[in-house]
């Protein structure tokens, strides 16, 4: 095996968790990966040895999956996110499994451009700069995106966890107010 199709296969798993996060499918985002991999060997001169081949990947990723909707878009195929959305089974009692719930369904919500950000930097740990390179942005559109997708973030889980929490009834002092000693 080739020193390229080794580096290639460590960064499978990162290209698939970004691939599940932007498709929010499955097979779709394996369909994805695997476009991207067949696109990467084909460009493979284009890669310099010594740059970083994880943001060269992940920049392929992203143009093929703009792509792919941009073509579904021109098709006129649309698909509810209900339909592709994957269904967590919750056991009985997993807070744990309902609060990362109710994070992948608010980040879903973000706009595109904030989710992008978002999933890169916090899932995928990548450095602002690269980030830009890979969305074709300015690092300050980068961290102005962040910014805001963080935020609206907060809101909507604080949202989500005040709606679950029942709020403790107030004890009613027999007589009114409570008499001061």
């Amino acid at each position: 095996m080739s020193d390229l199709a080794q580096l290639l296969e460590m960064e499978i798993p990162r290209l698939r968790r970004y691939a599940r996060a932007l498709t929010r499918d499955a097979s779709r985002a394996d369909d994805l990966v695997q476009s991207c991999l067949v696109r990467a060997i084909a460009k493979q001169h284009l890669w310099q040895p010594g740059t970083d081949l994880r943001a060269w990947l992940f920049t392929i990723l992203h143009n093929q999956h703009v792509n792919d909707v941009r073509s579904l878009t021109r098709e006129g195929v649309r698909v509810p996110v209900e339909d592709v959305a994957p269904i967590l089974t919750i056991p009985p009692k997993a807070t744990a499994s309902l609060q990362l719930r109710d994070l992948e369904r608010a980040i879903a919500t973000l706009p595109k451009e904030q989710r992008q950000v978002i999933l890169l930097v916090g899932l995928e740990g990548m450095s602002y700069e690269k980030v830009a390179v890979i969305l074709r942005v300015p690092i300050g559109t980068v961290r102005s995106r962040l910014s805001r997708g963080r935020e609206t973030l907060r809101r909507r889980m604080d949202i989500r966890r005040g709606a679950r929490q029942v709020m403790p009834r107030k004890r009613a002092v027999a007589g009114g107010a409570s008499r001061a000693a």
